[in-house]
């Protein structure tokens, strides 16, 4: 805004938009906590099915969440360092070729403008504007010709504590009834109340946080982890037979 007027200025200054724009950690959210719920949940359910103990429950349990969390930690981690990796390959392509090419990067940026209905004569100054600044030039390229958004340098170690944090709330919650419940066939019912209601919660808070109708939102995910269960209990007493 260092070059904008100031009537242009003060009209933004008094105009706040209220964008969502957490977008990135709701979504490691998600994962985390969807996954922790449902994969526990599948195991205590499949060890109540061939009669285990809740001691044994437990123990698996918690080992399986403290797994799972690493693992779903490590990768999102990862996944966040091959999107950083990505865009400083692309970064120092595009320099590359604004130095080498830099009529082609100018009949790009023409391209660009044009395809949002921009006549010759209205873009050709902007073009040359852009030519004469090249940070601003190359920003525009990474972001209107790639796609590209500069990565937060921090998104790898916060996307993995994230996931594991979240992955670990949500696997803690089928376990619970195990803490109390010695007879796993008993806890194994409460379990699959908490975590139901769990889920219906989760589900209708993912729901409301990216947009989509939160009722169905909450029904499909309960469902999801129901058939999970289901399905992990059925094998269970079907191996034991």
């Amino acid at each position: 805004m260092a070059n904008l007027e100031p009537e242009k200025r003060t009209l933004l200054n008094h105009h706040k938009e209220k964008h969502f724009t957490a977008g990135e950690v709701i979504r490691d959210i998600i994962i985390g906590v969807s996954d922790g719920l449902t994969v526990p949940f599948a195991l205590a359910a499949g060890l109540s099915g061939a009669n285990a103990p809740s001691s044994i429950v437990l123990t698996a349990g918690l080992a399986e969440v403290a797994a799972g969390a690493i693992s779903m930690g490590l990768g999102g981690y990862l996944a966040a360092r091959s999107e950083a990796d990505h865009y400083s390959r692309e970064l120092r392509r595009e320099q590359e070729e604004i130095v080498a090419v830099p009529d082609t990067e100018a009949a790009e940026v023409a391209e660009i403008l044009a395809e949002y209905g921009i006549e010759p004569h209205e873009y050709a100054p902007v073009v040359a504007a852009l030519r004469k600044r090249p940070q601003a030039w190359l920003d525009f390229m990474m972001k209107f010709e790639l796609g590209l958004e500069k990565p937060d340098p921090r998104r790898a170690v916060q996307s993995a504590l994230t996931i594991a944090i979240a992955y670990i709330i949500g696997g803690l919650v089928p376990l619970v009834p195990y803490m109390f419940i010695a007879r796993a066939q008993d806890a194994v019912i409460a379990s699959v109340i908490v975590t139901l209601i769990a889920l219906l919660l989760f589900g209708f808070a993912k729901g409301h946080f990216t947009g989509s109708r939160p009722f169905i939102s909450a029904l499909q995910t309960a469902l999801i982890g129901a058939i999970a269960s289901a399905a992990a209990f059925g094998i269970a007493r079907a191996v034991q037979t």
